[in-house]
């Protein structure tokens, strides 16, 4: 079994890979943002991905979602701070295997990666099994309206990248990421960028 690492924060991520080296898992690649991770997991095929959520250019909850479309063996565990259901409930409808929280990362980590080795879904001790199911079985999974090209030009423009960064980012043209812009506002029927901003931050897709 391999693992891919991702955290923008390298002393974080440096603590995790100590942890588990010491508990024999073997570290195959190393990310700093959701872009890089998704690329990476289709380069080197990690048996488990453990994400941060709240990563620059692409956060978590994306990056699993297209993990989970474009390398559906690579199962992945999030890491985040948030222990409300939102979250809970957006990780487990991108596919997220495991949910472990940040402060209980170092008691909670080696029990989730070998949980989801084994098929299982893990949430740290803390979070709501009840609500959550009652959650997926009420809600509508479709309530999203935006698409995931969408959803990441959102999250960049809510870290204040221009558009022509959000182009270079994406590898498209800067016409094309004011297009994406363009939809989204009338989609959400919002009309400037602190709008979208703090859309952003209500949906989880970047930090206040």
């Amino acid at each position: 079994m391999t693992l891919l690492l991702a955290d923008d924060h390298a002393m974080f991520r440096e603590s995790l890979r100590v942890l588990l080296e010491r508990e024999g898992f073997a570290i195959a690649v190393e990310a700093t943002n959701g872009l890089e991770a998704v690329r990476l997991a289709r380069e080197h095929h990690p048996t488990i991905a453990v994400l941060d959520i709240g990563m620059p250019f692409l956060n978590g909850i994306d990056a699993a979602r297209q993990m989970h479309k474009r390398v559906p063996d690579c199962a992945v565990i999030v890491l985040t701070m948030f222990e409300d259901d939102m979250h809970v409930l957006a990780a487990l409808r991108a596919g997220v295997r495991g949910y472990v929280l940040k402060a209980q990362a170092a008691s909670d980590l080696v029990a989730a990666i070998r949980e989801v080795e084994r098929g299982a879904v893990y949430l740290s001790p803390g979070i709501s099994h009840t609500l959550v199911e009652h959650w997926l079985k009420h809600t509508d999974a479709g309530g999203d309206p935006l698409t995931e090209r969408e959803r990441q030009v959102l999250q960049l423009v809510a870290e204040g990248k221009s558009l022509r960064e959000i182009a270079g980012i994406l590898s498209i043209s800067a016409k094309t990421a004011d297009s994406h812009r363009t939809r989204m506002m009338n989609k959400l029927d919002l009309h400037n960028t602190a709008a979208l901003v703090r859309y952003a931050v209500r949906s989880g897709l970047v930090q206040a």
